[in-house]
């Protein structure tokens, strides 16, 4: 008798080709919106912002189009891949700071320059191929990923904190939100049954009984539901028409570039679950791809995209390498974000609930950088690149309040960033430090290896 797993693995052999229909497509495609998880990083942001609940479904809404438009381009034509856009976690803290201190309109306007200049990079210019070649080796784009998690950590812990309400109540709300999310992503992952499919949704169930909980304490408010529509067409600039300030176009320059870094991490990824040579062209096509997702994505006041590893993952256990179901993704998430309504049930999510999500969250960004980085031979010098990038990270996001009041405007822009910092130094500690012979030669065989 055929067991679960060879009949599972015979029924996706099926559909694992590039011929799939369109049936499959819509469903393999809603399965990776829902494994994306992409309404986090929105509601982060809105919280950071202090947004209404209204506004923060609008910005999530935004979020649900512009990734969706940005998934189609680079799937479809741009990198040819089957790699989801999603929102990026990385700008949070730099867009926060700029729409708290210079406006909303100054963090829309930052976002345009910057996505113009990655698109440039990848055509006409086609010179970001050489850039990810020469820079972007295995220890820095670990160490990024580690920055990533470990800057955003303490945002997310803080918000528990000082949520509004009794302290031990939120707590309480955290505590069993996170215990679900950590509960069904280890039988997720330890199951050999059905059971492992629980981590696919493992976010979707602990915000689901997180809010449940916290309906007990009267945390959640369903007011703002009644009033939304079921469908509304998107608009443009719906928080307000861009402003060029230059401080704020030269830190979000600067954070494109960490966002093109966590995403090429990606990009190797799906090449090699997919089989496809990520070549010159491919590379050169997906920077096009981000940027212009990103630069449409501004036109709805979304956070910029980056391709998400996540979906990496359900390539590999489904075993479908066709970009069909991608679009289709992309499809769904467009229509998803006509929904005013669905997005307003997201955003009655209590903040202390997301946060607590947010805050597991981030130690799987973490540990994922780690996991790159153990291939990376742990020489003095680059404990060095890996230790120092960390430090000063944590150097930024500890930063007494007072001290960063007091700095200029792109000082405590780039300041605000802790990832800004950590990825920058990693970059320029490892071209300043020198490497021995012998260190090199490993180094570029791990590169090869994992390229």
């Amino acid at each position: 008798m055929m067991d679960a797993r060879a009949e599972y693995r015979e029924t996706n052999s099926s559909i694992a080709g590039k011929e799939v229909s369109v049936g499959q497509s819509i469903f393999l495609g809603l399965q990776q919106v829902l494994a994306m998880d992409l309404f986090i990083p929105p509601m982060i942001l809105a919280g950071l912002l202090s947004f209404s609940v209204p506004d923060s479904a609008l910005l999530i809404q935004m979020t649900f189009i512009a990734c969706g438009i940005a998934t189609i381009i680079q799937a479809g034509f741009a990198m040819k891949l089957p790699v989801m856009q999603g929102p990026s976690f990385v700008p949070l803290s730099a867009l926060a700071a700029i729409g708290t201190t210079s406006g909303i309109g100054a963090m829309i306007g930052s976002l345009i320059p910057g996505a113009l200049l990655v698109a440039l990079l990848g055509y006409p210019l086609k010179i970001f191929s050489k850039v990810v070649r020469k820079f972007i080796p295995p220890i820095v784009a670990g160490t990024v990923i580690v920055v990533v998690g470990l800057s955003l950590m303490p945002s997310a812990i803080n918000s528990i904190y000082s949520a509004p309400g009794n302290f031990g109540e939120n707590i309480f709300v955290a505590a069993v939100t996170a215990a679900v999310l950590i509960f069904c992503m280890y039988i997720g992952e330890k199951s050999q049954s059905k059971l492992k499919y629980i981590k696919i949704v493992s976010v979707i169930l602990s915000l689901g009984i997180g809010s449940i909980v916290a309906s007990f304490f009267g945390l959640v408010d369903f007011s703002s539901l009644g009033q939304s529509a079921w469908f509304q067409m998107p608009s443009l600039f719906a928080f307000g028409a861009p402003e060029f300030d230059l401080h704020a176009i030269l830190i979000m320059a600067a954070i494109y570039f960490i966002v093109t870094i966590e995403t090429t991490g990606t990009w190797f990824t799906v090449s090699k679950v997919t089989g496809e040579n990520l070549d010159d062209k491919r590379l050169n096509g997906g920077a096009f791809g981000e940027g212009l997702g990103c630069f449409i994505g501004s036109f709805f006041g979304g956070t910029p995209v980056t391709g998400y590893s996540s979906n990496a993952g359900i390539i590999a256990i489904t075993g479908v390498k066709s970009r069909r179901p991608i679009i289709a993704g992309g499809v769904i998430m467009i229509i998803l974000g006509m929904m005013p309504k669905l997005m307003n049930l997201i955003a009655c999510i209590p903040g202390v609930v997301i946060n607590s999500v947010f805050a597991i969250l981030c130690v799987v960004i973490m540990m994922n950088g780690f996991k790159v980085i153990k291939e990376v031979t742990f020489t003095e010098r680059n404990m060095l690149v890996i230790g120092v990038p960390i430090m000063l990270a944590l150097f930024a996001v500890l930063m007494p309040a007072d001290v960063l009041k007091g700095l200029p405007d792109i000082a405590t822009y780039f300041v605000s960033s802790g990832t800004a910092i950590g990825a920058i130094t990693a970059l320029v500690l490892n071209l300043v430090l020198p490497q021995k012979l012998e260190d090199s030669v490993k180094t570029n065989e791990v590169t090869v290896h994992a390229n």
